[in-house]
């Protein structure tokens, strides 16, 4: 009976404690009862590649012309504004023409006065002709009496006196023949001067009618008025440059896109190469345009260099406008039917059970063109085996694989599913005992 006794005593006590001590085993952090990882899986697929450049821009004109004035005056009247369609000749502005339209007036009357000028020096070139001739004719003669007054003086009919007068009148008369041929070179000197006189005077008046013929100001393409810089009676100031009166676009139907492209993609822009760029007016909407040129002056801003990449894009709608910032990719390289594999899945690294990444092993790299890369697949005991990569051309997205031991279809590992990655495990001492 004491037996019995004891057993019922002491039992309920000891059944409490085995189930005490087995709890407190199961719940013992530095038992090993870590559950496996869960893995989110994706698949390689075959498909359409497409390589892009992002990058920010500027619309524009095509062609931008600045209409300037080529004199200073009063605006007197402005026959277009703002986005007022124009054609070339067009008439859109006028300066106030008095003051040169009186330059014209006195350059038509200097002219015409050195005109008179030169008609006056014109007949006195003439005097001066005839008298030159008639000077001439009395040397002739003289000289026709001399060698007969000679012939006299031999047979001795006249007197050696009357030889001297007639030698003295022949002197007489070719100092005068000098003398009008004189005249005659100053007469036509004088002509001269008045003819240039003239022609100075006429190019004054050319110039006077050319500064009144720049007081209309006309367009000089056909296009659509972008800006105005002045308005009816403001005073235009052309000493040192022509001030700038209208901005005129030649054709907003065609607009240009100024994209900013960094030196370490510049490389891969080639003209020719398709485009495509949305603008914050029109969100959701995509514009499509074509690369033209790559300019080779760099421009650096905050020690970044870029290249000004420039592209054509139709606008036959309007929608777009001068000024507007495009957010644009340049397509450089599109590839039908390749293998590729998410982004995602290159950057996925397995970690240990402790928390610390898995070490790979260089040397086991796929060899070929392209740059290396790794992808992991889950092997048979549900652990990740890694793939070595080839990869070509990628969006962004996804990456080409050039070559590597998978195909259309084969699963690869994206990431850890939340909250299933294994984490660094802390420290404790069996049954939670002290520090």
């Amino acid at each position: 009976m004491d037996l019995k006794a004891t057993l019922k005593r002491w039992l309920p006590p000891l059944l409490l404690l085995t189930a005490a001590a087995a709890g407190l085993w199961a719940w013992q952090p530095w038992q090993d009862k870590t559950p496996q990882p869960q893995y989110r899986l994706g698949k390689a697929t075959e498909g359409r590649l497409s390589a892009a450049v992002s990058a920010s821009g500027t619309l524009g004109a095509l062609v931008t012309v600045q209409v300037g004035s080529q004199v200073s005056g009063q605006i007197a009247e402005l026959l277009a504004d703002f986005n007022a369609p124009v054609k070339k000749g067009q008439v859109i502005a006028r300066l106030d023409p008095a003051a040169f339209e009186t330059r014209v007036a006195q350059a038509q009357a200097d002219l015409r006065a050195a005109e008179s000028a030169a008609q006056v020096a014109r007949e006195t070139l003439t005097v001066r002709q005839a008298e030159l001739a008639k000077a001439r004719i009395a040397l002739d003669d003289a000289g026709r009496n001399l060698e007969r007054k000679r012939a006299l003086v031999r047979e001795q009919f006249i007197s050696p006196a009357e030889l001297d007068s007639a030698q003295a009148a022949f002197e007489t008369a070719r100092e005068q023949v000098r003398l009008a041929e004189a005249g005659v070179r100053v007469a036509s000197a004088q002509l001269h001067n008045a003819e240039a006189l003239v022609a100075q005077r006429q190019a004054l008046l050319r110039q006077a009618q050319v500064e009144l013929a720049h007081t209309v100001i006309r367009s000089p393409v056909d296009g659509v008025v972008i800006s105005r810089n002045v308005d009816v009676g403001q005073t235009v100031a052309a000493s040192l440059q022509a001030p700038v009166l209208f901005t005129i676009a030649q054709d907003l139907r065609q607009m240009e896109v100024n994209i900013a492209v960094d030196e370490a993609d510049v490389g891969r822009v080639r003209p020719g190469q398709k485009v495509r760029f949305t603008v914050d007016a029109y969100p959701g909407e995509r514009f499509s345009g074509q690369v033209t040129e790559i300019r080779k002056a760099p421009q650096t801003v905050n020690n970044v260099v870029t290249y000004s990449v420039m592209a054509t894009a139709a606008n036959p709608d309007g929608k777009l406008l001068p000024g507007m910032t495009a957010n644009a990719r340049i397509l450089t390289e599109e590839k039908e039917r390749v293998l590729m594999v998410p982004n995602e899945a290159l950057r996925f690294r397995p970690l240990n059970p402790d928390g610390s990444p898995v070490k790979l092993e260089v040397r086991n790299r796929e060899e070929g063109p392209g740059i290396p890369g790794r992808v992991w697949v889950l092997g048979r005991d549900g652990r990740p085996q890694p793939i070595a990569l080839r990869l070509g051309v990628s969006d962004g997205r996804a990456t080409e694989v050039l070559r590597g031991e998978i195909r259309d279809g084969t699963e690869i590992i994206l990431g850890y599913e939340e909250g299933s990655e294994p984490k660094p495990k802390r420290q404790t001492r069996p049954f939670g005992g002290g520090l």
